[in-house]
């Protein structure tokens, strides 16, 4: 193959700036979960790229952010080792907000990469006027040199074709791709199925709540008699008091959670299934080591 070439970028920004719209975006299918909540992204999940003239591995990371749990600091860390092992570092900043501290204390820390090339994405462009994106498009030049600076609409699908054929040029030459052509991720079913889970939990709970929820799957069963999997999948929660706000009046809110997520596992094994959910108690376990090891963190 001439001129190909394979290698792997992460998105980085404040909590909440479209990073996983934008993997899904540009992956073509949902890989990473999204919500309006921040740091809804907890793991670093690669999404692949696939082009004839190279192979994109995105690794979307949780969002940077001064961290006050034991789990803040461990997602800040798995970060860090991520952001050591990429060719590319895309630096997403929204349009429709002005540059602040969050954004400034991500750029100081690139620095700490020197071998990764940094490209700068302005997101949400659909969210602002043209006067504002090329305002931002500045304000971002001024932050440092870039490799390039590059304004998308994930949601409108803007941009993304020329944003590939940057982060592209920009990777090592390969002599054949580093994943099948027909992989878009390489979590595993029962990963994507617990985020589903927990996406669909997230959906319209405030506060502090987002943050106290995890999502383990037990078990995937086969039935005999008919093809259908059984999935059995704990919600765990800090307090008995969120408990009650996620089971809802009657069981109501899980029901509803459980429905949601039932319809996208249901897409993404094609297959029917029985999906049984329990809320369980682990206290405090965004800061206790012991539980975070047993919640896979």
């Amino acid at each position: 193959m001439t001129d190909y070439r394979a290698g792997f970028v992460s998105f980085v920004g404040r909590p909440n700036v479209g990073k996983s719209t934008l993997t899904n975006a540009l992956v073509g299918e949902k890989v990473a979960i999204t919500s309006s909540k921040p740091q809804t992204t907890r793991r670093a999940i690669r999404g692949i790229v696939h082009r004839d003239h190279g192979q994109l591995i995105v690794v979307d990371t949780p969002g940077l952010h001064r961290p006050r749990t034991l789990l803040g600091e461990r997602l800040n860390s798995l970060v860090q080792t991520t952001l050591g092992d990429v060719d590319v570092i895309g630096f997403c900043v929204p349009a429709n907000e002005a540059i602040g501290p969050g954004d400034r204390y991500i750029n100081e820390q690139l620095d700490q990469y020197p071998r990764a090339k940094k490209v700068a994405i302005v997101t949400k462009t659909d969210a602002a006027g043209r006067a504002k994106v090329a305002e931002q498009l500045l304000a971002v030049s001024k932050l440092r040199e870039w490799d390039a600076i590059i304004p998308v609409s994930a949601p409108k699908g803007e941009q993304l074709d020329v944003l590939v054929d940057e982060l592209l040029q920009l990777m090592p030459e390969s002599e054949h791709p580093l994943y099948p052509a027909e992989t878009t991720t390489d979590e595993e079913p029962g990963e994507r199925i617990a985020e589903f889970v927990r996406e669909a939990a997230l959906e319209g709970v405030s506060d502090e709540l987002p943050h106290s929820i995890a999502v383990v799957v037990d078990d995937m069963i086969e039935r005999d008699d008919k093809d259908l999997l059984e999935i059995y999948a704990n919600l765990y929660v800090e307090r008995d008091s969120q408990k009650g706000i996620i089971i809802g009046k009657g069981g109501s809110r899980l029901r509803e959670v459980g429905e949601r997520a039932r319809a996208q596992i249901e897409a993404l094994l094609g297959r029917k299934v029985y999906l049984a959910l329990h809320v369980k108690v682990a206290k405090d376990w965004q800061r206790d080591p012991k539980q975070l090891g047993r919640l896979g963190f």
